[in-house]
């Protein structure tokens, strides 16, 4: 019987509560049959480049890891996939920072995995790569002789040609996404980014520096939208536990709890949101005291400048919308800057009358489906969602925003504290429906059936 074996930068435990979009949804993924991840375990070690596999059984689950060395760790992590890949595939050159010896590391960590994961497979199984950090490594599993079907699923947006074609070695890296079978993508944009790429490129890169663009192999792209796993939300949500923090949350004379929840990171957009809050306290003063924002931020890549300096503005932001509106038993801004378990998110999204969500770009956010999902139906909160965010491309009856105008989510945010309760129920059962449409579940059945080559599969 063949396996699915997922393969993405860092492996999380499927058997403990996990947070980020792509643990929940690989680790469900795995627990339906006998399948393998593998990844880096976190660890920095001293000669990992030597270092074997790591095999440990989690419930069905086997997680093969193997540690990354201190020089593999700055160049292929924090070098090329985070200070090259991730500030352009955000639409962010102005950040982005291209080093020889960071895509050297890239290739090398690439190679490296994949020389484990070919010891690892059988010939039947199903291979599942995941994210920017891994785009090379079915080239890699080729070049090896591996012949399973391959699948990529990027979790980050495909900008558009003209910013990919900024990446020096750009023809090299996005030639190596043909060596998968399927490959996968959050949105209708992100798809058609990628074959406008695709198209510009085959006249004028010369000789591909990989065979599998020749007609040797075929590569479909699709759309498959990731989802969450709806019920087990609903039902975090609905604990006495859940209960009992919301009542916490919403006691006193503070009625609109507005709630956002993003990793610190500059694709967030986490000080145009304080400034749209400051200019909702300037435009409306009536919702002075009335308000809160609650902004859980929890850090990430703190060894990176550009996520260091934004931690410093969105301190002085918080502190100084505090001290223009605050008064003695009224703190307009909460700012988190640490981690919250998943099942405290649910009871805060659910006490929370507004979920702002106002990425300046995003695959897709999970925060923005999650908060619809912790909603009670006869009382339900309202969503306000950026355009750039790819879950804007379903989500139709969230309020839809532009996040760098801050009049215009100011604007919003009135709309959204004001509405009555009609309107409320009425969008919240729509969008409820669309997240329930395109779950966890749907977006695993989807993608794994392509990948099999199941000829009923609809992306």
């Amino acid at each position: 019987m063949s396996r699915l074996v997922v393969v993405s930068n860092r492996v999380a435990d499927p058997s403990q509560p996990q947070s980020g979009g792509l643990a929940v949804a690989v680790g469900d993924a795995l627990q339906n049959g006998n399948g393998i991840w593998f990844g880096w375990n976190g660890e920095i070690q001293e000669g990992a480049e030597k270092s074997g596999v790591t095999l440990e059984r989690s419930g069905g689950v086997t997680l093969a890891t193997q540690p990354l060395s201190q020089r593999e760790y700055d160049t292929y992590y924090l070098g090329y996939a985070n200070r090259a890949l991730w500030p352009v595939f955000h639409y962010r050159l102005d950040l982005a920072e291209f080093d020889t010896a960071a895509l050297d590391g890239y290739r090398s960590v690439n190679q490296r995995f994949a020389k484990s994961i070919a010891a690892l497979v059988d010939d039947d199984d199903l291979i599942w790569i995941h994210d920017y950090h891994l785009i090379p490594l079915a080239a890699e599993l080729r070049k090896l002789g591996v012949e399973n079907r391959i699948g990529f699923f990027l979790h980050i947006p495909f900008p558009p040609p003209e910013i990919v074609s900024a990446v020096p070695d750009h023809v090299w890296l996005f030639d190596t996404l043909h060596a998968y079978d399927v490959v996968g993508f959050q949105t209708e944009q992100d798809a058609s980014n990628f074959k406008r790429y695709v198209e510009q490129t085959a006249d004028s890169a010369g000789p591909v520096t990989h065979p599998f663009r020749n007609g040797t192999r075929k590569m479909t792209a699709h759309t498959f939208p990731i989802g969450i796993d709806v019920d087990s939300f609903v039902e975090m949500a609905n604990t006495k536990k859940a209960s009992d923090r919301i009542r916490r949350l919403t006691r006193g004379d503070v009625r609109n709890h507005i709630i956002g929840v993003e990793r610190l990171d500059y694709s967030k957009g986490l000080p145009d949101r304080f400034r749209s809050f400051r200019r909702f306290l300037e435009k409306y003063p009536d919702q002075r005291k009335k308000t809160v924002l609650m902004q859980i931020a929890p850090p990430t890549r703190g060894e990176l400048a550009a996520y260091a300096e934004i931690r410093t503005e969105l301190e002085q932001l918080s502190g100084a919308i505090n001290g223009a509106f605050g008064d003695f038993d009224w703190t307009p801004v909460r700012y988190i800057h640490r981690s919250v378990p998943r099942d405290t998110l649910a009871a805060l999204f659910r006490g929370s009358k507004v979920g702002l969500v106002t990425p300046l770009r995003d695959g897709m956010n999970l925060v923005a489906k999650e908060y619809v999902a912790a909603q009670d139906a006869d009382d339900p909160g309202v969503l306000i969602l950026s355009r750039f965010a790819g879950a804007a491309a379903d989500l139709e009856e969230a309020l839809i925003v532009n996040p760098y105008d801050a009049d215009e989510v100011a604007k919003a945010m009135h709309l959204a504290v004001t509405m009555e309760a009609d309107e409320r129920i009425d969008r919240h059962k729509r969008l409820l429906a669309r997240v329930r449409g395109r779950d966890i579940s749907s977006w695993q059945t989807a993608f794994l059936a392509e990948l099999r080559g199941d000829a009923t599969a609809k992306p």
